[in-house]
This record gives structure tokens, C-alpha cells and sequence, in this order.
């Protein structure tokens, strides 16, 4: 897998399924409890979710337009300002 690959198994999460499941992981280092390897390995699978996350944000961003209404009420398009 390259650096900037995302594994198959986070690729197919839906953006609700992988923000669950990298919010348990954020608890689970939050309590502390646990090995360090473990603790290692569940932020390098958290890292990749919230890139993932990102992704999947920016793509619905990137869908999502404004509905304007013109002179006459012609409709017409443009970018969401979502910052």
C-alpha cells in the first residue's frame, strides 16, 4: 500500500460508518488503557479514517450547489459557500 493509499476495507466505508468508528477510536486512546503497539496501530487506522473522512466531505462539497433565483425567476447554479 502506498502512502497515500487508503486500505479497501476504509475505501467502502460510508462517511457516518467511518467518523463512528474513528470517534471509538479517539475514546480508546482517550482511556488510555491498553498496549502501546495497540495504541499505535489504532492511530494509524484512525489517521487513515479521518483522511478518509476528509475525502468524503470534500466530495459531497464538491456536489452540493445553490439553488439561485434569477431575474424572472430563472434558476441558475453556483457553488456553495460552505466555509
Amino acid at each position: 500500500m502506498s502512502e497515500g493509499s487508503i486500505p479497501k476495507d476504509i475505501a467502502a466505508l460510508s462517511f457516518e460508518n467511518a467518523l463512528a468508528e474513528l470517534e471509538a477510536i479517539v475514546r480508546q486512546l482517550e482511556d488510555g488503557k491498553g498496549e502501546l503497539e495497540g495504541a499505535i496501530v489504532a492511530y494509524e487506522r484512525g489517521a487513515l479514517l479521518k483522511r478518509h473522512c476528509e475525502a468524503k466531505l470534500k466530495e459531497a462539497q464538491a456536489k452540493v450547489d445553490k439553488v439561485v433565483l434569477g431575474p424572472e425567476g430563472a434558476v441558475g447554479v453556483e457553488p456553495a459557500d460552505l466555509d
